[in-house]
């Protein structure tokens, strides 16, 4: 099996050059509205939302950069600090609580954490502010959630419900490649190899990872059908009254499945299918190296959340243990 992470270099060079041109309007965007929010250091501001353009960053990460970063400068105005270089390590630590106060979760003052430090390393690299404000960091303990994968049985129950060829193709593609929905979302028919059962993402939503996914049969057939009756002149696979679909669109989509079928309570939600794909291929003895290609993860040590859902060598052998304690077979003290 090849490598599903390798990408040509004049794959590379394409999806460099149209994030420039596409990502340009919206930097512009976030550069006007930092203009007219009048923070302290506005400036370096802008220039720290430039650079992270040139380093090619997505709308998203563009997107988490500047709310972190302007609700930070905004609170540090609250304290009267007028100039970047008035601020301190306690200012942080203020803001933290300050975060914790607003009752947000622990893994959104986290990420926010995480932007507020890669904003005070290119400070420092300007020679903005001291580097001893990054001296000794602020961590927070961050919950290890296992994912939630569907049950079989309410696997089965949603693509029973589905008729519709265009959303059943969306689900089934969703379960069993593991793509995530912004990677499906983006798909266009040079994506797809239907010959060869393929589908390339030439850059990972998440981590720019490029890799390749495979189409089982009954995605396989999914997609055919709804390729029989699709607009052959849209560019997405899946489309909608403009371009492409929303995740907005997605997500109700999916949740009036889940009503339907009476799911609605259990917690899914449309990224349950990428955890469901994992926890089944694991279950079914796919090595952990395999399925962390497929998933597109940087670190193994992420891949391994899913064998934690999935290991039955541990739950038979607690089963085993318990019947010899059960059956008074534990003798001696302790």
């Amino acid at each position: 099996m090849t490598n599903p992470s390798f990408i040509p270099s004049v794959f590379t060079k394409d999806i460099e050059a149209a994030n420039q041109t596409t990502v340009r309007p919206y930097i512009d965007r976030l550069v006007q509205k930092i203009h007219q929010m009048w923070l302290p250091g506005g400036k370096h501001f802008k220039d720290y939302m430039r650079h992270k353009w040139r380093m090619n960053h997505k709308p998203n990460s563009l997107r988490c950069s500047f709310v972190a970063v302007s609700d930070f400068l905004s609170f540090c105005s609250t304290l009267r600090k007028r100039q970047l270089q008035e601020i301190v390590r306690d200012d942080l630590e203020a803001y933290i609580e300050h975060l914790q106060d607003r009752g947000l979760k622990v893994t959104t003052v986290i990420t926010r954490l995480k932007n507020l430090y890669a904003f005070l390393r290119f400070l420092i690299d300007q020679d903005v502010v001291d580097a001893s404000i990054l001296k000794r960091k602020i961590k927070l303990r961050e919950p290890d959630f296992l994912p939630r994968a569907i049950a079989p049985d309410d696997v089965r129950k949603i693509l029973g419900t589905i008729e519709r060829p265009r959303d059943r193709a969306l689900v089934l593609i969703l379960l069993r490649t593991g793509m995530r929905i912004g990677e499906v979302l983006s798909l266009t028919m040079n994506d797809i190899d239907l010959r060869d059962r393929k589908i390339h993402i030439y850059e990972g939503e998440k981590n720019c990872l490029g890799r390749v996914v495979y189409l089982s049969d009954d995605a396989l057939m999914a997609l055919q059908i709804w390729l029989k009756e699709r607009d052959k002149t849209k560019e997405y696979l899946f489309y909608g009254k403009r371009k492409q679909l929303c995740y907005s669109w997605a997500h109700d989509t999916f949740s009036r499945y889940l009503r339907e079928t009476g799911l609605q309570n259990k917690g899914y939600t449309m990224h349950s299918l990428r955890h469901t794909f994992a926890s089944e291929l694991l279950n079914a003895g796919m090595r952990l190296e395999c399925l962390q290609l497929l998933l597109g993860h940087r670190s193994i040590e992420i891949t391994r959340r899913y064998a934690r859902l999935t290991d039955k060598s541990r739950q038979e052998e607690y089963f085993r243990a318990m019947e010899i304690i059960e059956r008074g077979g534990i003798h001696g003290a302790y």
